[in-house]
């Protein structure tokens, strides 16, 4: 059985015809390779559910198009692509489609910063004002309704904890985002424009004068705070935030579609976006070229990725696409190396992908937080197919991702809806992947 298991294998890798484990042109030869799922453990007949699932989804107009892609043991046991990338144009998505990834973005700034930290640069439970002195001195924030007017009022107290750096990375900084709430601290952020800063300096400068929205270390709150460590890794690097990922993460892992900007001979590839009507139709979302209109149009326009923003966002201002995405999670999953290039040490990748919050709340049942991604604590308890030890993080267009030492199972679904409403396609995509495991 098992050498008819291997000569099938051998033949569709010869033939590369069929949809599920089919090579793509043009594939970087250091991918993963491609091989019959029965190699991997995994069921091509139960693989077949995704497109089933997904195929439904776009013949109900519920999604453009979609891509999913799955690694076991270090190869690509499934890729498939559904729908189209640009619905209008009659595109159909491509497996090298590029997608905007979003908060997809926050694991390769965190990875980035741990790069420095594996050089003595600083230490987790630094205050972040050694580094960065803007937040030396910050204020708490203390809504109070205004007795005469009802309205609610702003006002401070000094912060007991300083923020650390491990704060940035676990998102109990006392942060916010400005633009899913609606406290005085987020008024604060919008009329400071803090997501439409010119560049990282000043994005920071701008930041740390506006009040703590809770004591640093004490909740779980997303927030810009990887966008503050985009800031310090150029403090302690001395390069451009940019040029700092171009050089340690995405040219060794030959991440060549993956960036802040997409250049013009790839501007074809990028997946166009969308977004759901109140009637429940998808709509295509208007796009802006320009600082300052992307930040007023917010988010009825956004930015069409083709010209640069100003602030390089490591938040959530990377394009990518499946297989650049693929190449940064084998490296985790190989413990921080990936095709003899080695990014981070075993015990980093360890530290990273542990739990960090503890008591600290903020996340659901059975869900802790690491450096950079979601840690699967308990399955039973989160309530989500996976394994102890499974770590994860989405972005806000849908895309999703997922990396299961125990399973050795990576998962990549891209997708190009905002806001990211309706069924969770990535959460689908997720159980089709574990129910094909068949060892």
């Amino acid at each position: 059985m098992k050498r008819l298991l291997l000569s099938i294998s051998a033949l569709l890798l010869a033939l590369a015809v069929h949809p599920l484990f089919g090579l793509v042109a043009g594939n970087p030869k250091n991918d993963p390779p491609v091989v019959a799922p029965e190699t991997v453990g995994m069921s091509a007949n139960r693989l077949a559910n995704i497109r089933a699932v997904m195929n439904k989804h776009v013949a109900e107009k519920q999604i453009p198009g979609a891509s999913g892609l799955i690694a076991r043991n270090g190869k690509i046991a499934y890729q498939e692509t559904f729908g189209m990338a640009d619905m209008e144009a009659g595109k159909p998505m491509q497996m090298d489609t590029i997608h905007r990834i979003y908060s997809m973005s926050k694991p390769i700034t965190t990875t980035a910063l741990m790069m420095l930290y594996e050089e003595g640069k600083f230490q987790l439970n630094d205050p972040v004002a050694k580094y960065l002195p803007e937040f030396a001195k910050m204020q708490v924030a203390i809504e109070e309704k205004d007795p005469q007017t009802g309205q609610p009022v702003m006002k401070t107290r000094p912060a007991r904890n300083p923020i650390t750096v491990r704060d940035l990375m676990r998102h109990t900084a006392g942060l916010t985002y400005g633009v899913f709430g609606d406290t005085v601290v987020d008024r604060e952020y919008r009329k400071a424009k803090i997501l439409g800063q010119l560049n990282l300096a000043d994005f920071v400068a701008d930041l740390a004068k506006i009040p703590l929205q809770y004591e640093p270390g004490t909740r779980w709150h997303y927030s810009v705070s990887v966008d503050v460590q985009g800031r310090l890794i150029e403090v302690l690097s001395g390069k451009s935030f940019d040029q700092f990922l171009q050089e340690r993460i995405f040219t060794p892992l030959e991440m060549n579609d993956t960036g802040f900007i997409v250049p013009a001979s790839k501007k074809d590839r990028l997946a166009k976006l969308y977004t759901i009507t109140k009637e429940g139709k998808l709509q295509a979302s208007p796009t802006c070229s320009n600082r300052q209109e992307c930040y007023d149009g917010f988010p009825n326009a956004v930015p069409d990725f083709l010209h640069s923003m100003g602030m390089q966002s490591g938040g959530g201002g990377l394009t990518s696409t499946a297989f650049d995405y693929l190449r940064f999670c084998q490296m985790l999953l190989n413990q921080g190396q990936y095709n003899g290039k080695r990014l981070l040490s075993r015990k980093t990748v360890q530290l990273m992908s542990s739990d960090h919050l503890g008591s600290i709340p903020g996340l659901g049942p059975g869900t802790g937080f690491g450096l950079g991604f979601a840690v699967n604590k308990s399955p039973g308890e989160a309530g989500m197919m996976g394994s102890p030890g499974e770590y994860n993080w989405g972005g806000a267009a849908g895309t999703k991702f997922w990396i299961d030492p125990q399973e050795q199972l990576i998962g990549i679904f891209m997708i190009q809806i905002l806001p990211h409403t309706g069924l969770e396609y990535g959460s689908e995509f997720r159980v089709l992947a574990y129910q094909a495991i068949a060892d």
